[in-house]
């Protein structure tokens, strides 16, 4: 993670979007007396302004922070960028402040980077529980930009009011159909709601248009606990949508801070979007029912929007009598999958578990017939299945990622079998619905068992552990949990590191520590050439090795290593071997 230098936005850069006018008014508050500011309730009244001299310098921070992140994604200094800014933008409109809004920092930044970078269509997506009219009436009729909003309507009665935010309203001219809004009509929307508009609506129409860079006005008013919104999405809601979104536009995502009105919530909401922006995988969210205001919503959504988007199957979202179950999510139609193939085609064999345990990784730990008995073992953990081990692409193809993972099982499974090493597979992505504290305790629970009761305890003189992306984060906590037996054990430690921040350490990496001494010493740590690496280098984490050629995204880098891998467990059994 690294800070991008803020400066505000120039009178020429507001100037994309909002009149001249606009610009001297809101530069007058400068000049505003003592006096001017005792009276400042009218502002309020009127316009839902708060107002003081410091206002202009403030509005053209914000939308210069949202402009400069912006732009540190088109030189290529990042890729995805969190603009924290205050105050909001989305209802400020070309030739008006509203709405706490002064001027409007993602429709300037979205001109301006049009203007001067290489980012020609972009995807500006708006979960505020407010609609963007701001947003929404910059590019009306604009072709080049794709404005979706997902918000609280009340039949035209929730801020801010009237009939532009409802579903009829789909641009003008040139833009019509590149506005898309899905207007809850009441409060009580939740993960099921939102995430059900994602699959149905957000995700077939953003595919569609393709976007070289996506725009996430990211107010954090319909979170759950939001008083004024009234909703329920949740943390986990708000990850897995940014999750989605991230498979857009080759990765580059632009997250601005809109509304919000209760503290708590904003902070948990931004944090979870953050880490997902990281290349956190989402925590796993079960399946949800959707309410019958949000699949009538959606269903009447898609048929408004079916004659201009051609990827919009409307007979899928047909209301169905009672609650609708949501269908599993995509990432666990892709772990069923897989669990299918390595049971079916490659023979393995379901370990036993505790029974909670059980419950919650069902199918997910399998192993070769000969784990008990054979003096080489390799421990494989993994998430495939989620979209954080997919190559980040304009458009995802479930079929190609099937293949990915199947054929990335294989070479794995195939590898051990044809050296005669024993393999035990964990996909250590929860199926049930936790949070993220809790699925780090129920995973570290699962590794630590599967340690006790069979890899410390069998025959296997030599353990091989791999882990990929986010399970490296799973080896730590394991080896902080079990550090002296697994120093005991001696296993070589293997990681994959292609879509986090790079790398992990131990919990406890002093220098000294016998831990950290020994992670140093049996820790190899796979990355992709073209990744930049720390400059602490091997002083902290071990070796680490560059793969050439590797296809992107983590089963690419995972089939890249493959024969490296093999080269080094081989030598590092026969070192030891020669020792014993």
């Amino acid at each position: 993670m690294k800070k991008i230098p803020c400066q505000p936005a120039t009178q020429e850069d507001i100037l994309t979007v909002h009149s001249a006018d606009h610009w001297d008014k809101v530069m007058s508050y400068s000049l505003m007396t003592d006096e001017d500011i005792e009276h400042s309730e009218v502002f309020y009244g009127e316009k839902s302004l708060y107002v003081c001299r410091e206002t202009p310098m403030a509005a053209r921070f914000s939308c210069g922070g949202v402009l400069e992140a912006g732009r540190a994604i088109a030189r290529g200094e990042v890729k995805k960028a969190f603009a924290i800014v205050r105050p909001p933008g989305h209802h400020a409109e070309p030739l008006d402040a509203m709405g706490f809004c002064f001027f409007n920092n993602v429709a300037v930044a979205t001109k301006v980077l049009q203007a001067t970078t290489q980012f020609k269509r972009i995807l500006i997506l708006d979960w505020d529980v407010h609609h963007g009219n701001g947003t929404q009436l910059a590019f009306l009729d604009d072709p080049s930009v794709l404005y979706i909003s997902i918000h609280r309507y009340d039949q035209g009665r929730f801020y801010p009011s009237g009939k532009f935010g409802n579903m009829k309203s789909r641009g003008e001219g040139a833009g019509f159909g590149y506005s898309v809004n899905v207007p809850w009509p009441s409060k009580g929307m939740g993960d099921a709601e939102y995430l059900w508009a994602f699959q149905k609506i957000v995700m077939p129409i953003a595919m569609e248009f393709s976007p070289d860079l996506v725009i996430i006005s990211a107010g954090f008013d319909a979170a759950e606990g939001d008083e004024l919104g009234e909703c329920n999405v949740t943390p986990t809601g708000y990850a897995h949508m940014t999750a989605m979104l991230c498979t857009l536009a080759e990765g580059r995502v632009l997250v601005a801070l809109e509304g919000g009105y209760n503290l708590k919530s904003i902070a948990s909401s931004a944090v979870a979007v953050t880490e997902t922006l990281l290349g956190r995988p989402p925590p796993s969210i079960n399946s949800l029912s959707v309410s019958e205001y949000g699949t009538e919503t959606v269903w009447l959504v898609a048929r408004e929007q079916s004659s201009f988007w051609k990827s919009i199957d409307v007979d899928s979202c047909q209301p169905r009598p009672g609650p609708r179950q949501q269908p599993p999510s995509l990432e666990e139609q892709l772990k069923l999958h897989r669990q299918a193939f390595v049971y079916s085609e490659e023979k393995l064999a379901s370990l036993p578990l505790l029974p909670d345990t059980a419950r919650l990784f069902t199918g997910q730990v399998a192993s070769t017939q000969d784990f008990e008995t054979n003096d080489v073992a390799v421990f494989f953990l993994h998430e495939f299945g989620k979209f954080s081990t997919a190559p980040e692409q304009t458009i995802f193809n479930v079929h190609e990622e099937l293949t990915r993972l199947t054929r990335a099982s294989s070479a794995v499974i195939n590898w051990a079998r044809k050296a005669g090493y024993s393999l035990i597979d964990v996909n250590i992505s929860p199926t049930g619905p936790v949070t993220r504290r809790e699925e780090r305790t129920c995973v570290t629970n699962l590794l630590t068992y599967i340690w006790d009761n069979y890899l410390s305890i069998l025959n296997a003189k030599h353990i091989i552990i791999i882990a990929q992306d986010a399970a490296t984060y799973k080896v730590m906590d394991l080896l902080d949990a079990r550090s002296a037996s697994v120093m005991d054990v001696n296993p070589t430690i293997i990681q994959l590191v292609d879509g986090l921040e790079f790398p992990v350490l131990p919990r406890n990496p002093s220098a000294g520590d016998p831990l950290n001494v020994w992670y140093i010493k049996h820790s190899r740590i796979f990355v992709p050439a073209h990744r930049v690496v720390p400059v602490m280098t091997t002083k902290d984490y071990g070796s680490i090795l560059m793969v050439d050629g590797a296809s992107p995204g983590s089963t690419g880098l995972l089939l890249g290593s493959l024969s490296g891998i093999q080269k080094l467990v081989t030598k590092e059994i026969e070192d030891a071997r020669s020792e014993e």
